[in-house]
């Protein structure tokens, strides 16, 4: 049972909504434009509030719902072992982000991951992810970077897990550190042109 969950949650994650809502309803291929990432931040970029908006809502809900198919498919009396719930939760969560970032359905080619990393924390454990929503806005209202944004979020994630949350899941501490990582790796090229003074601010008022 559990392989079908593994490969629905990376199913899930492989869900290109930044590029088929540029391709089917505007004839572009958002991964040719701007920052040439197929994430919402770029979709907001190049398409618009509106387009920006649905990607960055579609991407969180694939995170989210990824997190609860133990819950929706697994029989009652399974639903009480805690640990073993977290441990398939966890595991769909990576996969989902995979998923984001290798996408299936589009080439293998996807997104940075942080709206699905987003969705998977809000599914998982969602006052950590209340808590890094905030870190995010205050960086971002900030810098009006919406990378530099990201990055101390995903730092900030492991932080909230073990000094707020004061979690004593080894698993749930691991995914924390894993993410955080795998979010700062994607952002490899933006902290490149962060420290080069090359990065592009966020303008909600070009489109």
């Amino acid at each position: 049972m559990e392989i079908i969950f593994f490969i629905a949650a990376y199913i899930l994650g492989s869900i290109p909504s930044a590029v088929w809502t540029g391709k089917l309803k505007y004839g572009i291929d958002i991964r040719e434009h701007g920052s040439k990432n197929a994430g919402a931040t770029n979709t907001f970029r190049v398409l618009g509030k509106k387009p920006g908006i649905f990607v960055l809502a579609l991407d969180i809900i694939k995170g989210s719902l990824a997190t609860k198919l133990p819950y929706i498919f697994l029989a009652d009396s399974v639903l009480y072992d805690s640990d073993y719930i977290i441990q398939i939760q966890i595991i769909c969560a990576f996969l989902v982000i995979i998923g984001h970032l290798f996408p299936l359905f589009a080439g293998f080619r996807g997104g940075k991951g942080v709206a699905t990393s987003l969705g998977v924390i809000i599914g998982i454990q969602p006052i950590a992810a209340g808590i890094c929503l905030f870190v995010f806005l205050i960086v971002f209202l900030i810098s009006r970077f919406v990378s530099l944004g990201a990055i101390f979020t995903a730092i900030a994630f492991p932080f909230v897990l073990k000094f707020i949350i004061k979690t004593d899941s080894l698993w749930l501490m691991s995914f924390g550190i894993v993410v955080s990582s795998l979010v700062i790796i994607a952002h490899r090229k933006n902290i490149q042109r962060l420290l080069r003074g090359e990065e592009n601010k966020m303008n909600f008022s070009k489109k």
